[in-house]
């Protein structure tokens, strides 16, 4: 259990590899903290795209920044065999251990996909998922050519309407730091982007930045000659914009 806990906690980069808080931390769950009892979606928005910017899950950056490019349903055999050819891409095919990472696959889908009505599952065990109300994944069952019914899973990309744009725009400041110009096919689909972490289409994605250019002074969105591209021309703070969000979400 302890061994667990502290593989969690770094995963979602809440200690760093000493053991010891990180900002994000103390921000959320120290003595000030923020939403000590995670009652806030924002909140579970704000783990998530930690959880996948610090990459020390196993699989969790490779499949919202990669896997989901190329496939928006998939089997769990398909994000298998996708993960086994990285495997092999980066020359570690000797690391490759298929037993752990079907471990790693069914935990990730119990991590986001609620259990269907009809399935016969713990309600309490499988419902224990931080982020399911997250609502990125949801599954459906289609027989394959052999008649047989398959479990097939599909990645929810819609406008969001739940994320705040404070989350937005903290991820932007934080994932795009020292940047003063970022184009939308960066905010869409470049690594670790709102767009590709999110699940955020680009209906959505448009929403979120016109949104955060109306809310914040000396940001600017503009789409001249083709080109879309979002303006940062002060230096923020990213855990003031989360102050703004949580200041107003409290009153």
């Amino acid at each position: 259990m302890v061994a667990s806990i502290k593989y969690w906690s770094r995963a979602f980069g809440l200690i760093d590899e000493k053991g010891l808080s990180t900002e994000i931390a103390d921000y959320i769950f120290g003595k000030t903290g923020r939403d000590i009892y995670l009652e806030d979606i924002g909140t579970l928005w704000l783990l998530h795209y930690h959880l996948i910017k610090t990459d020390k899950a196993s699989i969790y950056n490779l499949v919202f920044n990669e896997f989901k490019k190329e496939r928006s349903y998939f089997t769990k055999e398909q994000l298998l065999a996708f993960i086994k050819r990285k495997y092999d891409e980066n020359g570690i095919i000797n690391l490759y251990n298929e037993n752990t990472i079907n471990l790693d696959i069914n935990i990730f889908l119990k991590n986001y996909l609620r259990p269907s009505s009809d399935d016969q599952v713990d309600i309490e065990e499988d419902f224990s998922g931080l982020l399911l109300e997250l609502d990125v994944l949801k599954n459906f069952k289609q027989k394959d050519v052999d008649n047989r019914l398959v479990n097939w899973y599909q990645f929810e990309h819609n406008e969001r309407d739940n994320i705040p744009c404070e989350i937005i725009f903290y991820s932007i400041l934080d994932n795009f730091e020292n940047s003063t110009t970022i184009s939308f096919n960066d905010l869409l689909i470049g690594n670790n982007s709102p767009g590709l972490i999110f699940s955020i289409n680009s209906d959505g994605l448009y929403k979120k930045l016109i949104e955060i250019t109306n809310s914040y002074n000396n940001v600017t969105y503009s789409e001249t000659a083709g080109n879309q591209i979002l303006q940062i021309s002060k230096k923020f703070n990213p855990y003031m914009v989360l102050n703004g969000y949580y200041k107003k979400n409290s009153q």
